[in-house]
């Protein structure tokens, strides 16, 4: 009966196997490290997050990247890859102001013939932008086949299908003409959890 109690005591002092946190921190915005599978899109794990600032001053934003499967971020804009991006805002932005940007930065990051392809995709998705203030979160989620879903808070805003709008739109962040370097190394970076 002793030996049995000991080692009961022995096996309650071991140490746990090590888990993972379920939330990361970056700025003081918290994200998950796992986001669920839902019936159209797999299980997502946080890859990469990091802040990006406005004139390299203010704290614009902070953005996360979530990946499906075992991708890394050599396979981050594949068509076959499922990705969300999660962007949590430090100040008010109008509407406008994001389909501002995100014309102007899908034109200038991809080439004209494409972009004559995919404009009336960037329209729809423009359209559906709303104002958001500090506090505000943004998901970006690509669901290879289903494809772009925008929500604001967990509303679902709509969804604008085309690989190639998705590689153009996540390219903004994840491309090599990213709007800001710095905070495309931190996604890329994978992480530990």
């Amino acid at each position: 009966m002793t030996r049995t109690l000991l080692v009961a005591l022995a096996l309650l002092a071991a140490p746990l196997p090590a888990r993972s946190a379920p939330f990361v921190e970056v700025e003081g915005v918290r994200y998950r490290t796992l986001r669920e599978a839902s019936p159209s899109a797999p299980e997502l794990h946080l890859h990469g997050a990091g802040l990006l600032r406005y004139k390299g001053i203010f704290k614009a934003y902070v953005a996360a990247l979530y990946l499906g499967g075992n991708a890394g971020a050599d396979r981050a804009l594949d068509a076959a890859t499922p990705r969300r991006l999660e962007i949590e805002y430090f100040f008010a932005i109008p509407a406008h102001g994001f389909a501002d940007v995100t014309r102007e930065g899908i034109a200038r990051t991809t080439p004209a013939d494409e972009y004559a392809s995919i404009a009336a995709s960037v329209d729809r998705f423009c359209a559906l932008y709303r104002d958001v203030k500090p506090g505000d979160r943004y998901s970006i989620e690509y669901v290879p086949g289903a494809g772009t879903r925008l929500a604001l808070n967990d509303e679902v805003l709509g969804t604008v299908e085309g690989d190639a709008f998705a590689r153009a739109l996540f390219g903004l962040w994840l491309g090599d003409g990213a709007l800001d370097r710095s905070l495309r190394q931190k996604l890329l970076e994978r992480i530990s959890t």
